[in-house]
């Protein structure tokens, strides 16, 4: 309690405190009848008592007649509860202060809601007042642990191993490739700055200047939509590092974490499990997988080869034809015939795949539209090659390897979430579970249009050595040194080795992708004097504290989140400026203010 105006916090005073005098400030979080009310600050509760006698009236005045959340200031004796009125469910449940003097440095208005953990609100309420919001027990958790974590990865970092904490500029130029990024009017007619969408060019270029180990708390923007664990603004772990390969970057980010781990949720073991994106695709269906639970996907074409089931065979004519499936235990005992209509819906409609359920019934018999085209034997080989129990359910889809695969791992989580809705536990809330998934693909079709190709990840990022003769021939069986590291089925951080040669980086700009590589004519130039090899990570801050404290979206660990669509509720940005405002900028608006103001409103 240095430097304020009072002797303790009101978390911290215990039996150890009795006889003390003292002052507390905080918010009135309760009031009873005039007799008590409890007192709140960043550190706790403390019960407070309201004087009854006649000395002290004007003191049991104001604090009687105080709203909740008014802010006050107390003095008093630190006692010890009357025995049987102790509270255990407080830290400072043994003691009350009795007040003698109190002060009321603010009164509190009608509140839009109780600042209660308890009390639900809509988040689009909460976002308006957000300090209120701030002031909840499981907000303030939140933001301190975010607070010890990133000072506790400073002193790894700078500390123990000699980064150099460097802030980048955050008015930049466009980065081709990527996700879209935000526009920033200059005073230079048809000029706009971009905001990053990380630092990338700026961590190269402090390797091409020999500062060795960067690492910044990095602010970065991307103009998307937001989803819940997506923001237009986020904040990343930025870290590059010279004459470094792909295992020690690793090494460095699991010394890390387990440096920085809370202790209240338990230890993290090291070295991370590690998978190669094509493991990951084939057994979970995506390039995130959450490995906390079984149900991996089952690959059956041998066995699938000798059925004569028209969709089948069909799908294995084609080069990259399979049939796989995947074994959703207990599905019959807890999930109802609607939630296996609506996850065969879901394959359809997200992914353009049919599925077929499979069921397997007490007696070794089996239930399903494919029955009739296999026999007993072929069923119990079935029941064999999947592993099936008595109410499993199977969902088995054929066609093209990525399709198959994607679909049936969507379906694989979302039957998790059913099974657990249901009151089946597959995934452990305490548990973490870190992955590396290695090995990606360098480059991938474009989606508009599939005979260009485009960055899996960044144009920066170096070609796995083994691969390189395949860059100049075909370059989509080219695979990365690419790395990302997933925590529960969420990648939680990305990175690569980067190319630093310069007549490479422009190969691939210009021959592979098709970019004009003047856009980044600063760093090809750069490359060419000398730059070291180079590689790094960023990790993403907002979703790593999020998942570390079970929040169900990234808003929860930011102070002050934008809402879904990107909106801050509480300030009403974006906002409409005048056109005196732009004239500087050289810009118009396609339309009046007053025109799209009445429109909004």
């Amino acid at each position: 309690s240095s430097f304020v105006a009072r002797t303790s916090t009101c978390g911290e005073l215990r039996s150890a405190h009795v006889g003390r005098p003292v002052t507390l400030c905080g918010w009135i979080q309760y009031q009873r009848q005039g007799l008590f009310l409890v007192l709140r600050d960043f550190q706790g509760l403390t019960q407070v008592i309201i004087p009854q006698d006649e000395a002290h009236s004007h003191v049991k005045k104001l604090l009687s007649n105080a709203p909740v959340e008014s802010v006050v200031r107390v003095t008093g004796i630190v006692s010890l509860r009357p025995p049987g009125q102790e509270n255990p469910k407080m830290p400072t449940g043994d003691i009350e202060v009795k007040v003698e003097t109190a002060e009321i440095l603010n009164v509190c208005k009608k509140l839009p809601f109780e600042i209660k953990d308890f009390v639900k609100k809509s988040e689009a309420l909460r976002m308006q007042y957000r300090y209120l919001d701030l002031r909840s027990f499981h907000l303030q958790y939140n933001l301190r642990l975010r607070s010890q974590i990133v000072m506790k990865m400073r002193e790894y970092l700078c500390h123990q191993h000699g980064f150099v904490d460097v802030e980048t500029p955050t008015l930049f130029k466009r980065t081709p490739g990527g996700a879209k990024e935000f526009l920033v009017p200059s005073r230079e007619p048809g000029k706009f700055y971009s905001l990053p969408q990380s630092p990338q060019q700026f961590k190269q270029l402090l390797m091409v200047g020999g500062l060795d180990r960067y690492f910044q708390v990095a602010r970065c923007y991307r103009d998307e939509g937001s989803r819940p664990d997506r923001q237009p603004e986020f904040t990343q772990i930025d870290i590059e590092m010279s004459f470094v390969d792909q295992g020690g970057i690793q090494r460095l980010i699991e010394g890390l974490l387990q440096y920085c781990w809370p202790e209240e949720k338990g230890s993290i073991t090291t070295p991370f499990p590690s998978m190669t994106y094509e493991e990951a695709l084939a057994d979970y269906g995506t390039d995130k997988p959450d490995t906390r639970f079984g149900m991996k996907i089952k690959d059956i074409r041998d066995f699938s080869r000798r059925l004569d089931i028209p969709f089948v065979q069909n799908a294995l004519s084609y080069p990259h034809g399979t049939v796989k499936a995947i074994c959703i235990p207990q599905g019959m005992r807890y999930l109802k015939n609607k939630d296996i209509e609506s996850l065969k819906e879901a394959a359809r409609s997200q992914f353009n795949q049919e599925v077929v359920d499979i069921v397997c019934k007490p007696g070794g018999s089996l239930k399903s539209l494919l029955t009739r085209f296999l026999g007993q034997e072929q069923q119990s080989e079935l029941i064999q090659v999947l592993k099936m129990q008595v109410d499993d359910v199977v969902l088995l889809a054929a066609g093209e390897h990525k399709q198959v695969c994607s679909a049936l791992g969507s379906l694989r989580l979302e039957s998790a979430n059913l099974l657990e809705a249901a009151g089946l536990v597959l995934r452990d809330p305490t548990a973490f579970q870190f992955l590396w998934v290695v090995d990606f693909p360098l480059f991938l079709p474009k989606e508009e249009n599939p005979t260009e190709l485009e960055s899996a990840h960044h144009p920066f990022t170096a070609p796995h050595p083994s691969d390189m003769d395949l860059l100049y021939s075909d370059p989509t069986k080219v695979r990365s040194q690419h790395y990302d590291l997933v925590l529960n089925g969420n990648e939680i951080g990305g990175g690569s080795i980067r190319i630093h040669n310069a007549d490479l980086q422009r190969f691939v700009l210009e021959k592979v992708l098709k970019e004009d590589s003047e856009v980044l004519s600063h760093l090809l130039e750069a490359l060419e004097f000398g730059a070291p090899p180079h590689g790094g990570i960023a990790l993403g801050l907002d979703r790593l504290i999020s998942l570390i404290v079970g929040a169900p979206s990234i808003r929860d660990v930011i102070a002050f989140p934008k809402s879904f669509r990107g909106r801050d509720l509480m300030g009403t940005a974006p906002d409409y400026v005048t056109p005196e405002e732009l004239e500087p900028y050289h810009i118009q608006v396609s339309w009046p203010v007053a025109e799209a103001e009445a429109k909004k409103n």
